[in-house]
């Protein structure tokens, strides 16, 4: 299991990819386009503009707080355990079946808040990845060799710890 040290997460604030204050200039570009979505209010808001994600991860949650708007399940469910500030290898495992046979929705207990660094590691480059900003908006992430780099400098902020 991978941890974030409280120490480490100032260098998670700025968006990993383009912010838009909400989904509305987002939305033409993901026609025609794989996408993916990190987040139950993403999701939901993707879905009611009537864009249905290949793959999406939720907890149940926004900001911490029982969501209100959560989306209805598309495809298969994976369920998958991964506490606040961790990357567990049952959620990498989630998102390597996710990717391997969608479309598919990672229903998380605990929190999916930092899913989108493992997601775009193992995305196919070309794949439009959603996540909401909190208090900002939307950050749409385009996979690129770019987008992977960057993944794996905010994955070497993390700590590997044995167990959970």
């Amino acid at each position: 299991m991978l941890i974030l040290p409280e120490e480490r997460r100032h260098f998670f604030k700025d968006p990993f990819g383009e912010l838009y204050p909400d989904i509305a200039p987002a939305l033409p570009l993901l026609a025609h386009r794989t996408v993916y979505a990190v987040g139950d209010v993403v999701t939901h808001t993707l879905k009611k503009n009537g864009v249905a994600p290949d793959i999406s991860i939720i907890d149940g949650h926004t900001m911490r707080s029982p969501c209100t708007r959560a989306p209805q399940f598309s495809g298969r469910i994976i369920r998958v355990k991964n506490p606040p500030g961790t990357i567990t290898d049952e959620l990498v495992a989630g998102i390597d079946d996710a990717i391997a046979l969608p479309p598919a929705t990672i229903y998380v207990t605990g929190e999916e808040d930092l899913a989108v660094i493992p997601l775009v590691l193992a995305a196919p480059e070309g794949v439009r990845v959603l996540y909401g900003q909190p208090h900002k908006g939307v950050v749409l992430c385009t996979v690129d060799p770019a987008s992977k780099e960057k993944a794996r400098e905010l994955l070497s902020f993390f700590v590997h710890r044995d167990g959970a």
